[in-house]
């Protein structure tokens, strides 16, 4: 379970004394609070596509939302880390595992009880809870440990990511608010073609870790593609999907939702234009500024599936 040795970091300030283990801010760094938004925004998406009453369900949801975000996608990070040491002492090696803060074999532990504490929490939330979230958990260790790694191939890596944080977070959050029912064919297809979009976003985080990922055999799309196919396929997998949402819910008779996310999608062309001609300086700039504007339109789709529900229901009464 463990990967090829640290690649040489650069020198650093040697410690006073060895750590025998990390400080409680480090544990934290590690499992990196600012990445648990996605998963838990999906969740929230799925709660309110799902059109059940929010306010008598206020516990699912809040179960919810610490599962997917600071266990679930918590524990994925510190995977992540773990498994990705050698390339980081490369990319960055601040983090806590190569520059030594998180010693020993802390790192792997952390992975671990975090794992476990995850499968125990999604006891709570019903048996379709607990399988996404087994199936999260499965696909994150996929996706750093070898033998599979398959963040080892960009089309793979992304792919599993996208998936977990988005289409099976926002599937979780529709079916716990039913149940335990089949979420239905419209948030189903809803669900994958914003994964679909998600893996366009996880490209963009690549652009950063090219140097690394080239030298120790991580074949991202950056790598793969070069820098200005890789952002072309980012763009067009972000794009597409929102394009094909709001056809959905034009069909659905939802226009004015079909309008605001088609208002979204051209409000990242600029950002998108920009982010082509300067992929790698501009990666994270896309990144700030273009993926609040798809999020949004993930809600906005939410929202229109739940006014959807509520014209069935209408309908269903009279």
């Amino acid at each position: 379970m463990d990967t090829p040795p640290l690649a040489p970091a650069p020198h650093t300030p040697a410690l006073a004394q060895p750590l025998s283990r990390p400080a409680l801010r480090t544990v934290t760094e590690l499992l990196k609070p600012i990445t648990w938004f996605p998963p838990m925004w999906a969740f929230a998406c799925g709660v309110v596509a799902s059109g059940q009453d929010l306010g008598e369900n206020w516990a699912l949801l809040l179960l919810g939302l610490v599962l997917t975000g600071p266990l679930v996608c918590a524990s994925s990070q510190a995977v992540n880390d773990w498994f990705d040491r050698h390339v980081d002492a490369i990319n960055e090696p601040n983090r806590p595992i190569p520059s030594g803060r998180m010693p020993g074999r802390w790192g792997l532990g952390i992975a671990i009880a975090w794992t476990a504490l995850s499968l125990v929490w999604a006891t709570l939330m019903g048996p379709w809870g607990f399988a996404a979230c087994a199936l999260a958990i499965a696909l994150s260790w996929a996706y750093s440990a070898p033998p599979v790694r398959l963040k080892n191939n960009g089309w793979w890596g992304n792919a599993a990511c996208a998936l977990s944080y988005e289409g099976l977070a926002w599937l979780t959050g529709t079916a716990v608010m039913l149940g335990g029912a089949w979420p239905g064919p419209h948030s189903v297809a809803l669900a994958l073609l914003y994964s679909l979009g998600a893996h366009g976003i996880m490209t963009l985080n690549d652009f950063k870790a090219m140097e690394g990922d080239r030298r120790m055999g991580v074949a991202s799309l950056p790598v793969q593609l070069g820098e200005h196919g890789a952002a072309r396929a980012a763009c067009a997998f972000m794009l597409v999907p929102q394009v094909m949402v709001a056809l959905l819910l034009a069909n659905w008779q939802l226009p004015w939702h079909a309008a605001a996310v088609l208002a979204l999608a051209a409000l990242q062309g600029p950002l998108m234009a920009k982010f082509l001609r300067q992929p790698v300086a501009r990666a994270l700039h896309l990144s700030a500024l273009g993926v609040p504007l798809f999020v949004s339109g993930m809600m906005v789709s939410a929202w229109g599936l739940r006014h959807l529900s509520g014209l069935h229901s209408s309908v269903g009464v009279v």
